[in-house]
């Protein structure tokens, strides 16, 4: 089998890759000027075997070399964006949809695995000769991988969107925080699927409470509900400190907090979570 790369950098890869983890495969590499970078490949496996080692190694190479350049020329010619920064940001979010490990981004790609797809791309090509001009093979044979890969851009777009939604209501929250008189001197959270709030004396803070501190506060102007207990409450009590106790401060609810009272609020592991009687008891 012969393959031939026009990038020396990426003929490099393709080498380092095989070595790595297929030592079985003889190489021998000769640079051509017509032709580029040609790499003989002795046949010492099955063809199957072969073909499939040949084309994954090939897949990897895309993902690292080209996929961020389709990505890019996608972003920019389907969808029209010119910001280098928003680019930037819907390239990420692409990534994370295509590789991410999250539930999340699991169902936004519909559990399909791209890389697995544009393998078997890879290996329908090299069936039909084993004389492989990879640059021949991106340009023109990958539009089902093309295909797949414009609509989820327009899923990380989607993503891109929300966030700025959700930034800009950040934004706003904070501002009204800002200018709102202070209401509580500290308030105590504990995480789980709901918010538990505690005032400094160690009451732990019932529905009713809420709804009746919720009530006083004109939350449909922030866009907040009187039936949302985890941010609406902290709006309308407004404390001049929170201490957050739990695992994970990067869980979104918490996250949102945190963007929004900033240095009012500390985030701490359970254990320094003062009323204790209520966890032994839950």
């Amino acid at each position: 089998m012969e393959v031939f790369f026009d990038s020396d950098k990426e003929a490099i890869s393709f080498c380092e890759h095989l070595l790595r983890n297929h030592r079985q495969i003889e190489m021998n590499w000769k640079s051509d000027g017509k032709q580029g970078n040609r790499l003989r490949l002795e046949e010492k496996l099955p063809k199957n075997e072969l073909l499939s080692i040949v084309a994954g190694t090939m897949t990897d190479v895309f993902m690292t070399h080209r996929l961020g350049a389709m990505v890019k020329r996608i972003i920019k010619d389907y969808y029209y964006y010119t910001d280098n920064e928003e680019i930037g940001r819907i390239l990420d979010l692409t990534y994370w949809i295509i590789t991410g490990k999250e539930e999340e981004s699991k169902r936004l790609r519909k559990n399909k695995d791209q890389r697995a797809f544009l393998k078997s791309l890879f290996v329908v090509n090299l069936k039909e000769s084993f004389e492989f001009h990879f640059d021949s093979i991106v340009n023109f044979r990958l539009k089902p991988f093309k295909d797949q890969l414009i609509t989820i851009v327009g899923l990380a777009i989607d993503e891109f969107k929300r966030e700025e939604d959700h930034q800009a209501f950040v934004d706003m929250l904070r501002a009204y925080v800002i200018k709102k008189e202070p209401g509580f001197p500290v308030i105590h959270i504990l995480q789980g699927n709901t918010f538990t709030f505690f005032t400094d004396n160690g009451k732990r803070m019932t529905n009713i409470d809420l709804r009746v501190l919720m009530k006083k506060e004109p939350l449909y102007i922030v866009g907040l509900h009187d039936n949302e207990f985890n941010l609406a409450p902290l709006i309308a009590m407004a404390p001049e400190k929170l201490r957050i106790y739990g695992d994970d401060p990067s869980e979104p609810k918490t996250l949102t907090v945190i963007n929004v009272f900033q240095e009012k609020v500390d985030f701490e592991p359970i254990s320094n979570f003062p009323f204790p009687y209520y966890l032994k008891n839950d």
